[in-house]
């Protein structure tokens, strides 16, 4: 089975919206779709793509209860993280219990679409609440393309951060912090924590994605795609190029993600 960790897809209502702000912002990114929940769906049929995360972010406080309505609505190949904003914490510890009761597998957190210092004390309770309640965190981590410095989730503080809870299962786009891949190899490499592959084809020197991998075992990293701004089948040729054994590219294209996801 191979499972894109990393996908996004918005609603009907907002999707033609979201999708022109999000090209203008990231300096005329070219999506791979149309950002709808069927293009994503044809999309992983393109790439042999079995499962797929679909990863949302409430940016602020009153859309919130309709992001974690949306995912949690989705095509069952379609496994949907919630979201909560980080700028009301007693809001979002609430909206944490509610993810979960709606059987949702976990969240997604962006430090930079969402103002906020990985590493902020701030930010304890909700990591530990997430942990409590068996919520996988998956953060952007590293530079964002619509965004200027300072980035707010470096590796050297999202190493800060997996201290601020117990029993916290993160994982850590774009292969750990997207284009700051010697601070990763730096911070984070063989800390408790997954990475996935999000935008590392063309982007991450093919060495150093084979030595990362190997350095943080590849039993801890997860195919990820970022669709519609990236394609899965890009990432997973790429990893079959990188010379990894067998199954190794089995665990990262689809073996972990099972294990992590209960599937």
């Amino acid at each position: 089975m191979i499972i894109d960790f990393h996908t996004h897809a918005f609603p009907e209502k907002i999707v033609a919206r979201a999708m022109e702000s999000l090209i203008h912002k990231g300096g005329a990114l070219v999506p791979f779709t149309d950002g709808t929940p069927q293009g994503l769906l044809q999309a992983m049929d393109r790439s042999g793509v079995d499962r797929a995360v679909v990863l949302n972010i409430a940016t602020n406080v009153k859309q919130t209860h309709s992001v974690n309505d949306f995912v949690a609505g989705l095509d069952d190949r379609l496994i949907g993280f919630g979201s909560v904003y980080p700028g009301d914490v007693s809001y979002a510890l609430e909206e944490l219990e509610r993810i979960h009761q709606l059987g949702l597998k976990g969240i997604k957190l962006h430090p930079e679409y969402q103002q906020f210092f990985v590493d902020d004390p701030k930010m304890a309770p909700i990591y530990q609440k997430a942990a409590e309640l068996g919520l996988i965190t998956v953060f952007h981590a590293g530079e964002d393309v619509g965004y200027d410095l300072p980035v707010h989730c470096t590796p050297q503080r999202l190493a800060h951060a997996l201290e601020m809870a117990e029993n916290w299962t993160v994982v850590a786009a774009h292969m750990g912090g997207y284009l700051l891949w010697h601070d990763v190899e730096r911070y984070l490499l063989g800390k408790d924590l997954y990475i996935d592959t999000s935008l590392a084809h063309s982007r991450l020197p093919a060495p150093q994605a084979k030595r990362m991998i190997r350095a943080h075992g590849a039993d801890r990293v997860l195919l990820g795609s970022d669709c519609p701004w990236g394609f899965a089948k890009y990432e997973i040729d790429y990893i079959k190029s990188l010379g990894l054994e067998q199954q190794e590219q089995e665990q990262i294209l689809g073996g972990n993600a099972a294990r992590l996801l209960g599937l």
